[in-house]
């Protein structure tokens, strides 16, 4: 058993507020699949999809890729699940690898804090999307 579980106050925060910023972008998730196109600060543009996978009565998952037109990096993908009554949307799996749980005993191979890097990088990923902006045919 767990003696103790590791302070959730930030983590949660982050998941609140990506969630709002998700809402925002997808338009309170009302269709299945989204498709942007970001505007670079170079004048280029990097096409963004969000596809809701999986969707129950208060649950979305949710795969948001941005293609990546410089060939030194790899397409970015991100599964996010959604809790729609918690209004909290959290990583769960990044590049094809999914976030540790808090209970589970952390790999060598993984940060300690690792899950909220991930939901933070999520953060400011959204954040960049509104800060640069989307392509005026697309609408938020």
């Amino acid at each position: 058993m767990v003696k103790s579980l590791p302070k959730t106050s930030h983590q949660l925060a982050l998941c609140e507020a990506n969630f709002l910023r998700l809402k925002k972008i997808l338009n309170n998730f009302s269709v299945s699949k989204y498709l942007f196109e970001t505007i670079n600060p170079d004048s280029s543009s990097n096409p963004i999809s969000f596809s809701i996978i999986h969707r129950t009565k208060h649950t979305l998952i949710i795969e948001a890729k941005q293609k990546i037109k410089l060939k030194k990096m790899e397409n970015l993908i991100i599964r996010i699940q959604i809790s729609l009554d918690a209004k909290l949307a959290e990583v769960i799996s990044f590049q094809g690898e999914r976030a540790v749980p808090y209970f589970m005993k952390v790999l060598k191979t993984q940060s300690r804090d690792e899950k909220i890097q991930q939901n933070r990088f999520l953060t400011e990923w959204l954040e960049n999307i509104f800060a640069n902006g989307i392509n005026p045919q697309f609408k938020i």
